[in-house]
């Protein structure tokens, strides 16, 4: 039988066998000259750090800065008494750094050299770029399928020495948010402590405590990454910086805010995994997805969708913008940030250090010709303004607002100084969304109405029936719930979210009610002819299909 040799197989076994022992002897050389071992494959290189020497300098005497907190910088280095080596620690702590340096091997090395590609094109970012391998991100998402699992691989970082902590304690954080597909991570400061959670199907989850130390590590190193200014405690700051994954860049939007005990962070994790959703795939009933579809086919107008932070908006845009997209026509966003990449569209990012505000993206965007244009968010006249006038001369139009419901849209237009005469012709829809929570399968059990619950049940399913709403074979006396058993599992029981909807058409009528301003309740009365299902009878009837529980 003749034996075939597998020689990538091979070549990999080998490769990693040498590499080991590069490894070891980095090691064993930390010891003989009494400098802390460090394999930098791992760790997240920060271009600030390897700025501090030119690539030529770093090469040729085979050392690396890869992290830097103020003025206290790492240094990688392969030979410690090299007298090129002496000389650049000596010429740095001239230039008032305090230089750590950390024996590494050449593989770790050339991990950073690597980086200096990202410097050579790039200005000074107000966002850093924190490198997770995807064999790394890989190996975590296999180890961890709960928050315990996550607890446990954090608490395995926190009780490694200072000096590799300090590197690992954010990267470990994120990936455990990464895995767990949260939304945000809150770092909270207490007396004496310092808490974390991370944000699950809407809902906190407490995750992890550490010490105060440890968290002072962590508020330098965010805000490094960030580009905040770390000599500020006492203002709030925003800031952002990117995670790549694989092929995936996931962005990470920061704010730092003071408190009695310290700055508490909150990372807002923008994973476009995540939001990659087509018009079906959101979860609208038949009957508000038929009227989305047909405003999205015509040729102009505008469409708002409106909600609270977190309710989903933006994922919707994305889909509508999938649903519009073809290649005879041209696409222009206006975005902060860019969630989401979509093939064959322009999109842009808002950028105030350069004065591009959703305002002149909005002005520019109109002079490149398009036919769809997205503006992430309208927050002042006059970007409502000029967007209400694109609607108006032959552009499809899609934003949101921050409203309650569909329709506090005409109200907060006219706040904004938006003339009513104008709205009703521009805008075609205006949307409102919520996420709610999806029992788990192994979760759910159906429960008994009481009195109070079969009034409501019976009062809604009739006003969906007056509306000539297609409820299916939907079972009006059944409904579920979270078994008892669940209810103090973390999650609650619950997994994944659902949207629900409400919309209001700018037919004729309601054009012509809008011209005289009037208020949100007179809106929703005028707006009840037009038979469209609320977000409460959306809700109702994806609990009676079992997606969700009655509480929730």
């Amino acid at each position: 039988m003749a034996i075939q040799f597998q020689e990538d197989e091979q070549e990999k076994k080998i490769k990693a066998l040498r590499e080991k022992e590069e490894e070891g002897l980095a090691s064993m050389l930390s010891e003989k000259y009494g400098i802390t071992y460090l394999d930098l494959r791992g760790i997240p290189i920060d271009t600030d750090a390897l700025k501090t020497i030119e690539e030529d300098v770093a090469r040729t005497s085979e050392v690396a800065g890869f992290d830097l907190v103020g003025k206290k910088l790492s240094l990688a280095v392969r030979s410690p008494q090299k007298d090129t080596t002496t000389k650049i620690i000596t010429s740095l702590e001239e230039q008032g750094y305090k230089v750590t340096p950390f024996m590494v091997s050449l593989a770790s090395l050339e991990k950073a050299w690597s980086r200096y590609s990202d410097i050579t094109f790039a200005t000074e970012s107000t966002a850093g770029l924190l490198d997770i391998s995807s064999s790394e991100i890989e190996k975590f998402v296999s180890e961890t399928k709960t928050p315990d699992d996550v607890r446990k691989i954090i608490q395995s970082v926190l009780e490694m020495k200072k000096s590799h902590r300090v590197t690992r304690i954010v990267e470990t954080i994120l990936a455990g948010a990464i895995s767990l597909g949260a939304s945000d991570v809150h770092t909270e400061p207490q007396d004496n402590k310092v808490i974390v959670r991370m944000r699950l199907d809407g809902i906190l989850i407490p995750i992890i405590e550490f010490d105060l130390e440890t968290y002072r590590l962590l508020l330098s190193r965010v805000k490094l990454l960030s580009g905040l200014k770390l000599n500020i405690t006492k203002n709030a700051q925003d800031g952002r910086f990117s995670i790549h994954v694989g092929e995936t860049e996931i962005e990470i939007r920061t704010s730092t805010l003071p408190g009695n005990y310290g700055e508490s962070i909150v990372m807002r994790v923008l994973n476009p995994d995540t939001i990659a959703l087509s018009l079906d795939q959101l979860g609208m009933h038949e009957s508000i997805l038929k009227i989305v579809k047909k405003e999205l086919n015509k040729p102009n107008g505008m469409i708002l969708n409106t909600g609270p932070t977190g309710s989903g908006k933006t994922t919707a845009l994305y889909a509508f913008l999938k649903y519009v997209y073809k290649p005879g026509i041209k696409i222009i966003t206006i975005e902060d940030p860019i969630e989401y990449h979509v093939p064959g569209i322009t999109q842009t990012q808002v950028d105030k250090s350069k004065n591009y505000t959703f305002l002149s993206g909005l002005r520019a965007a109109l002079r490149q010709d398009p036919d769809v244009i997205m503006v992430g968010e309208i927050r002042d006249r006059e970007t409502a303004e000029v967007a209400i006038n694109a609607a108006l001369t032959g552009h499809i139009v899609l934003s949101t607002l921050h409203t309650n419901n569909a329709a506090g849209t005409f109200p907060r237009l006219v706040d904004l100084g938006v003339n009513p005469k104008t709205i009703g012709s521009a805008v075609h829809l205006s949307m409102a969304q919520r996420l709610i929570r999806k029992i788990r399968p192994d979760c759910k059990e159906e429960v008994v109405f009481d009195e109070k619950e079969k009034v409501f049940i019976k009062s809604a399913m009739e006003s969906l029936q007056n509306k000539g709403i297609n409820i299916g074979a939907v079972d009006p006396t059944r409904a579920w719930r979270v078994k008892e058993e669940c209810r103090t599992q973390e999650g609650g029981g619950y997994k994944g979210r659902i949207g629900v909807f409400e919309g209001i058409v700018v037919d004729d009528e309601m054009e012509s009610f809008l011209k005289d301003s009037p208020g949100e309740r007179e809106i929703v009365e005028k707006a009840k002819k037009q038979n469209i299902m609320s977000i409460k009878e959306d809700g109702l009837l994806k609990m009676l299909e079992g997606d969700t529980a009655l509480e929730e």
